[in-house]
């Protein structure tokens, strides 16, 4: 209890105490000289009670109850505002959709991941802190402005390049600024080394964490710098870029050093957020020939930081946490469509050697390959499933029958059967030769048509601005690499042509025609499948 309270319950005490034995001794008086006058003597006594009452009401509330309500009111005060309640909802609707999508992923640990990280944006939601990152070189001084802005070491001083390994996060008071301020410093971008590359990586993963970035430079801004810069803002990060150990400057190349780092990044950074500080200067040699070491620079720094967290700070956190959410359902989006691309390009890839041994043992024409067998509507139909959309056997023969139209009228067949017919090099039967170029020109059809419906389904059942042929020219020219079609035919010669070389040499072997009689075409059929 403060001094001066405990001296007023003192006083206060003794003040009723005395008056309580004054009471007692006046009543013992009063009731002597009014015993002729009992009601007069009731009354007088109950005026002395109910004075007595109120003195030690008006002790009390005044000694204690105001105090407390005024600690109430100021604890009250030192609550964070909510975050601004559209964007907060927004965000919490992304998390809570994003946690759906989770129960899709088949990969165990990377659901385990997104779902934490996930619930680290609700608990920050709800901390409702603000978060400042330092970022920047190893070299440009990091941690000694965060040693000058907290006013106390929390790191190694003037350390080589590489000392910071993880995130340190400290608490920061800032004068009119009622949330949390903590305040972070990252290992240094550009170092040498898979160290220094990992150490890089982390910085930036921070960094796109933040509410506010300090950016620490110690001289200009290299491309190497600024090209990160360039990326976080583009991110919509709230930025300030600090020119740290301007004390080692005189006062003009101080001025053209800021000059030139606010015209880097005019469009990106206002000027205003362009501030010099010297965090850690050296010793200065005194003329008595002491070491002095000047007072940290900083202020120009605090100063502005409050102001911009005092007017920005409730919406900074708000458009902070909305970004985290929509990252996070930008990754699970993109490990889902990669665990459904996986999926579907097995299925394309089981249909097109399925369709390239029907046609293979069963030559048709050219355009009955490709209603046949490069379009198949059962291959949509599982495509369909693994991307959440059922589609019938009406609209899945509709689809593979529009496709097929497309790729004829593109060229891509004829154009497909040339490519597979230049690369082929069998010296088989010409019969053979042209049933292999079928059965495999079925196949890489096939693929091409799969890999169309792929993206339509990716897009929602959707083919574009460009419609059907845009997407499927497309697919035909990034599967048509002279590297990727020459695998692509090796690999069918195993499962296409030597098993036409094989029925070949069946059916030109003397046992084979000594086993089956000559009148039995159904029995020969049936053996030889």
């Amino acid at each position: 209890m403060p001094l001066p309270r405990l001296l007023a319950l003192t006083i206060g005490t003794i003040v009723i105490l005395s008056m309580m034995i004054w009471l007692v001794a006046s009543l013992n008086q009063l009731a002597t000289q009014l015993a002729f006058s009992p009601v007069l003597a009731t009354v007088l006594l109950g005026l002395l009670i109910l004075l007595l009452g109120v003195l030690i009401g008006t002790f009390v509330y005044y000694l204690l109850i105001v105090p407390q309500r005024q600690t109430a009111r100021r604890s009250a005060k030192r609550i964070p505002p909510k975050v601004p309640t559209d964007k907060a909802e927004a965000a919490l609707e992304n998390i809570k959709a994003i946690q759906q999508q989770l129960d899709q992923i088949q990969d165990e640990i990377t659901k385990r991941e997104l779902l934490e990280r996930s619930r680290e944006i609700e608990r920050n939601l709800a901390r409702g802190a603000l978060m400042v990152v330092v970022f920047g070189t190893g070299s440009a001084g990091k941690t000694s402005l965060i040693n000058a802005l907290i006013g106390r070491m929390v790191g190694q001083v003037g350390a080589t390049m590489g000392t910071t390994e993880v995130g340190e996060t400290y608490r920061l008071a800032l004068k009119g600024v009622e949330r949390e301020i903590l305040i972070m410093d990252t290992p240094g971008i550009l170092e040498a080394g898979i160290a220094g590359t990992e150490r890089e990586a982390l910085a930036k993963k921070l960094a796109t964490e933040a509410d506010l970035l300090l950016f620490v430079v110690d001289n200009d801004l290299r491309q190497s710098e600024y090209e990160p810069l360039q990326m976080l803002a583009a991110m919509g990060k709230r930025s300030i870029l600090i020119f740290n150990k301007s004390d080692l400057y005189t006062a003009e190349n101080q001025r053209l050093i800021l000059d030139q780092l606010k015209e880097r990044v005019r469009g990106t950074i206002a000027g205003t957020d362009v501030i010099a500080v010297s965090a850690n200067p050296p010793e200065v040699l005194m003329d008595t020939g002491e070491r002095v070491r000047p007072d940290p620079d900083v202020m120009p720094l605090i100063r502005h930081m409050a102001a911009v967290l005092r007017a920005e700070g409730d919406d900074l956190l708000a458009d902070n946490i909305l970004l985290q959410s929509q990252r996070l359902g930008a990754d699970a989006r993109r490990l889902l469509d990669a665990q459904r691309r996986s999926q579907a390009e097995k299925i394309v890839d089981r249909f097109q050697w399925i369709g390239a041994g029907v046609i293979a043992v069963t030559p048709v024409p050219v355009v009955d390959l490709l209603a046949t067998a490069a379009v198949n509507a059962q291959m949509v139909v599982e495509i369909g499933k693994v991307y959440g959309c059922e589609i019938n056997r009406d609209r899945s023969r509709e689809l593979a029958l529009s496709l097929g139209k497309t790729l004829v009228s593109l060229g891509i067949v004829k154009g497909a059967i040339t490519l597979i017919a230049t690369v082929l090099q069998v010296s088989v039967a010409g019969l053979i030769i042209g049933r292999a170029v079928q059965g495999i020109s079925a196949a890489y059809l096939t693929r091409i048509a799969g890999r169309s419906f792929i993206e339509y389904f990716r897009q929602d059942q959707d083919w574009g601005d460009g419609g059907m042929a845009e997407v499927v020219q497309r697919q035909f020219e990034l599967n048509r690499r002279d590297e990727f079609v020459r695998e692509f035919v090796k690999d069918a010669i195993d499962r296409v042509v030597r098993p036409l070389k094989l029925e070949a040499e069946l059916e030109d072997s003397p046992i084979l025609q000594e086993e089956l009689p000559a009148d039995s075409p159904e029995d020969r059929d049936e053996w030889q499948r």
